[in-house]
């Protein structure tokens, strides 16, 4: 089993996880629509839902920007690979004095 990851400090700090998030805003939403709350609790609840969606939209974004990093790593890395066997392992041989057709013995500056 892979171990989890810990939140880092700023992550903690944040807010509840996702799932935490998500299961209290569940219970937000059902304590709205099946109580009969008064309207000063109606609206506390709904600002703790809000709170809670906007949290859960962030770690979501969050997530998703990670997933498009390992995407494009993996391709990056793919495309050099790939790269790396097309070639034949290095630059291209010198030339000799034999391959060279205009071999006059004159001194060239380039």
């Amino acid at each position: 089993m892979a171990a989890r990851r810990k939140p880092t400090l700023s992550e903690s700090e944040a807010g509840p996880g996702f799932e935490e998030a998500l299961a209290e805003l569940e219970a937000v939403v059902e304590a709205m629509e099946e109580e009969q709350l008064p309207l000063e609790e109606l609206v506390a609840h709904y600002e703790k839902g809000s709170a809670l969606l906007k949290r859960c939209e962030t770690v979501l974004k969050s997530a998703r920007e990670r997933l498009e990093l390992i995407t494009l790593r993996n391709q990056a890395e793919n495309a050099l690979d790939s790269a790396a066997s097309t070639t034949h392992g290095g630059p291209p041989p010198p030339e000799t004095p034999e391959d060279d057709p205009d071999d006059d013995d004159d001194i060239r500056l380039f």
